[in-house]
């Protein structure tokens, strides 16, 4: 399952702080991973941060608790926006690799 929430940039070091903390816990944001997307970098509202998270559903209620009062999930169409452009820059990384490798 992925999703997309938004925080004010201006919340960003306390954003981080969360995602960063109890990185060996069994469920932690580094187990999963995510990826934070500047508003300005990715073509969306420059105040604010970008939360994009791949993970099992079972690992959503977690995030939501945690992130509580920091974040809101993004509407859909931002959310698909984002997820396009993550999917477009894994897939270039991955071209770019394989020409490293020439594969």
């Amino acid at each position: 399952m992925r999703k997309v929430y938004e925080c004010p940039a201006d919340k960003k070091a306390e954003l981080k702080k969360i995602l960063e903390s109890e990185p060996y816990a069994e469920k932690s944001f580094s187990r999963v991973g995510y990826k934070l997307k500047d508003g300005r970098l990715v073509g969306e509202d420059e105040k604010k941060i970008y939360l994009y998270i791949s993970a099992p559903e079972d690992f959503f209620p977690f995030a939501t608790e945690k992130l509580k009062g920091i974040v809101e999930e993004s509407k859909k169409e931002v959310a698909e926006r984002i997820m396009k452009k993550i999917e477009e820059e894994e897939s270039e990384a991955e071209v770019g690799f394989g020409s490293i490798f020439g594969e």
